[in-house]
This record gives structure tokens, sequence and C-alpha cells, in this order.
């Protein structure tokens, strides 16, 4: 009986040990296997039966394994150290620090790089005119003053600008610091559009233009010595680097009109037989009854040193009907 006590004790105690950990279950469980199997009397079939009901015991305490390896995932984070875990990125946070200076730059160039920062652009006219800048002609304007207020999200820039090639004003919302328009009345044509290119107006925006309504320019170059009667902008007027500028002409022998006003509008050279040409330039300037038109407007024997008071006079040198 005190054999197969012991041999049901240690049946017994294999669930036991079990309990404490699944190592020491499994070394009760060989060593009741062994205990019934080694000079048993119990018979066969009883050992087989004893050997069943002790694994049954010790798998009915051990836990199952965790699925897909779920448990060892759980021992390694036990085991990483807490330092060694990442932390949750912070949401990005806008820059305080300043803007760079774009003072100088295309306002349109410089609105598209301040606004993928983050900031609030708005812009203005620099200057003392106050003009509004369409948002679409921003490439038209180059910037002269940044301010900016606030910080990070907060921030707003302002752009204050002129129009490209003109100056920056001294302080915003100062006047243009622009050029005058000098007096050129009577100055030959040369010399008047000299001193309007060296405001800073391209040669290619200074235009000649007749003085007289019903007068005609000669070709390009024959005009030089030609004065100057009236000219737009007017004497003290501020001149834009790229404005136009017309300078009214005369021949010197007409002399100018009497009353600017009336300068490349309405002022008119006497045209006494109301053909069209000014009296200096038409052969027969008196003579209603003749046209310019060939043949009539030209005299008999026009390179006869006898006709028009024996000066050869020749009609192609002095109208435009040749």
């Amino acid at each position: 009986m005190r054999t197969n006590s012991a041999r049901l004790g240690l049946i017994a105690a294999v669930p036991l040990c079990g309990l404490i950990t699944p190592g020491l279950g499994a070394v009760a469980l060989a060593g009741a296997t062994v205990a019934l199997w080694r000079k048993s009397p119990w018979p066969k079939e009883g050992k087989v039966v004893a050997t069943i009901a002790a694994s049954a015991l010790l798998g009915a305490v051990v836990p199952a394994p965790a699925k897909d390896g779920a448990q060892d995932r759980t021992e390694a984070v036990q085991k990483v150290p807490a330092a060694a875990v990442p932390a949750v990125p912070a949401a990005p946070v806008l820059s305080s620090r300043p803007l760079a200076d774009f003072r100088g730059t295309s306002l349109e160039v410089a609105y598209i790089r301040i606004v993928r920062t983050g900031a609030t652009v708005v812009f203005h006219d620099a200057s003392d005119a106050g003009e509004d800048i369409e948002f679409s002609s921003r490439s038209l304007w180059t910037v002269c003053f940044q301010n900016e207020t606030g910080a990070a999200a907060e921030r707003t820039v302002d752009l204050g600008a002129v129009r490209r090639g003109d100056p920056c004003p001294t302080r915003d919302g100062g006047p243009l610091p622009l050029p005058t328009m000098p007096e050129l009345v009577w100055k030959t044509w040369l010399q008047a559009r000299k001193e309007v290119v060296a405001l800073g107006v391209p040669a290619d925006r200074v235009r000649a233009r007749e003085a007289y309504v019903n007068d005609t320019l000669p070709e390009e170059g024959k005009y030089d010595a030609w004065r100057v009667c009236a000219h737009d902008p007017a004497q003290g007027a501020p001149v834009r680097t790229g404005a136009d500028v017309t300078l009214y002409l005369s021949s010197p022998a007409n002399g100018c009109p009497e009353s600017r006003r009336g300068v490349g509008s309405s002022a008119r050279l006497s045209d006494r037989d109301d053909d069209g040409d000014p009296d200096y330039r038409d052969p027969y300037p008196g003579d209603r009854n003749r046209t310019s038109t060939f043949p009539n407007g030209l005299p008999r024997g026009s390179n006869d040193s006898n006709d028009s008071g024996g000066h050869g006079w020749n009609p192609c040198h002095h109208t435009r009907w040749c």
C-alpha cells in the first residue's frame, strides 16, 4: 500500500508542480512515469491509464502558448528599456525667425516665397500716389519696404512697392525722387533728345512730332536742326524711367505757334491755296487755280534757270508730291 500510495502521490504532485512553473510540472510528470513503469506490480493497462491521467492533469494547469508570437512580442516589449521607445513627434511649429530681406525683389517673387512660410502677406503702393496694386500685376512692381508683425503662425508681412523702374521713396508713403523735365523750348532736336535721355528715358521712347498740324517732318536725320516748340511732359513734371516723351518740332524758318496749347493739335501754317501743303512747301502758294498734282503742280522746265525767277527751283526738294 505504501508503494502504491507513493506512486499515487507522485501522480497527484504533477499538476501541483505544473501550477508553480510548467518546467517543474514536466519534471514531476517524468518522475511519476518512471515510478509507474519501473518495478511496479500494476498491470500494464493500469500503468497506461495512470500515465495518461498524469499528463492530462499537467495539461489542465499549464497555460496555452500565445498565438502568432504575441507572447514573444510582449516579452520583447517588456525587455526594451523605456529610453529606447521612440517618442511621438510633435506637430511642426512655424519658425519665428525674421524672414529674408526681399527689398529690391519683384513683388510677385516676394509674395510667393513669404506665403510658403505660412505668413500672411499684404502689399501697398509705397509712394504718395497711393495706387491700388492689382493682384495680377505684382510682377510690374518692386519691393521697397518690408514690415513684419506677429510671430510664427500669427505673422503678417506688409510689403511697400513701387512700379518697376521707379526709385524708392526715402520713407514709406513718401514722394518718388523722380527727375523733372527741363525747359527744352527752342532747343534743337538733337540737343533736347540728349537731355531727355540723360534723365533715364530710353532713346526709343523720345519721339518727334510736328508742332503744326499741317506740317510734315522730313525723313529721320533731316530734322536734327529743327526746334522744339513744346514737349510732353511739360517743364517741371516728374519723368518716369519708362515714360514716353514727345517733342513738338518746327522748322527754324517757321518759328513756333503763338499758343503752346495749340501745338500738335490745331496750330496751322499758312496755306493760301488751301491745297494741304503749307506755303513754304508749295511751289505756287498763292495760285488757287493750280494744284499740287502732276503736271499742273510742277512749273514748266523746273530745271531751267529762266523759270521761277532764275533760281532753278526744283519742287521735289520742297514738296511731298514728288
